[in-house]
């Protein structure tokens, strides 16, 4: 009886551990990569960034339903890219392959169209890099979470220590 009780305890605790966890959490990259902006209508233009490291040193190949495959050479870091005229609003998948490894991030195709028609089509492929600092990081361990998290968080993790204790505590019913 005492076994199924530590096992509950447990399970209830690992439930109650998972349960805090943001979504993107659980996603693990080797290299940092975006799509800005990660919303735009049909035919407007986005910007396609990769963090160059040790896993990500040869061409980036980036791909999406909504434009045509995007290659950024071995020493740029971005790259821009038209969604396609006729893409249907929702959101798509948009891959970044990097030597061996692969990543996927969100673009959002809304319904308007932009206020302008870019001059090109395809990708375009910078001579020079944008004079701004690399997005290096949300800032440590805590980074995404407000205080109604953390304090639900410590509230679940709490009570099923509480009731572990409860039930381990009690006086066995079946020795009587």
């Amino acid at each position: 009886m005492r076994a199924i009780c530590v096992a509950s305890a447990v399970l209830l605790g690992a439930g109650a551990l998972t349960s805090c966890v943001p979504a993107d959490a659980a996603i693990r990259t080797d290299f940092g990569f975006s799509v800005e902006p990660s919303t735009v209508a049909a035919g407007g233009e986005v910007t396609l960034r990769v963090e160059r490291n040790h896993v990500c040193r040869g061409k980036a190949a980036v791909n999406s339903p909504v434009f045509d495959v995007v290659i950024i050479p071995p020493g740029e870091s971005w790259a821009t890219a038209v969604v396609d005229w006729d893409a249907r609003p929702g959101v798509y998948d948009v891959s970044f392959e990097c030597d061996k490894s692969s990543s996927t991030a969100r673009l959002k195709i809304t319904d308007g169209r932009p206020a302008h028609h870019p001059a090109h089509h395809g990708a375009h492929r910078p001579t020079h890099h944008p004079q701004k600092g690399v997005h290096a990081g949300e800032g440590g361990t805590l980074a995404g979470f407000d205080l109604k998290e953390i304090g639900l968080g410590a509230a679940l993790i709490a009570g099923s220590l509480g009731v572990a204790y409860h039930f381990s505590r009690r006086p066995d019913e079946d020795a009587g």
